[in-house]
């Protein structure tokens, strides 16, 4: 849930150990502010990346998201 409403900040990589990809959202999302395209990518990105975090069995999210460190998608 923190990806699908907070993920344009970063919020759902912090949470799961990922400073540094949670640095680039966040980043991306501020200077692109000025821009008026970086919220939008990184609130596309969030969505997905929510959708597929939700869509995961727990043991399934573990495994790929904690014990193995995937960091994107």
């Amino acid at each position: 849930m923190l990806a699908i409403f907070l993920g344009g900040l970063g919020i759902h990589k912090f949470y799961l150990g990922y400073t540094t990809q949670g640095i680039i959202l966040l980043l991306v999302t501020i200077l692109g502010a000025l821009l008026l395209s970086g919220p939008l990518i990184t609130g596309v990105i969030s969505l997905i990346e929510g959708i597929i975090y939700l869509t995961k069995s727990d043991e399934d999210f573990y495994n790929i998201y904690v014990a193995n460190k995937k960091e994107w998608f």
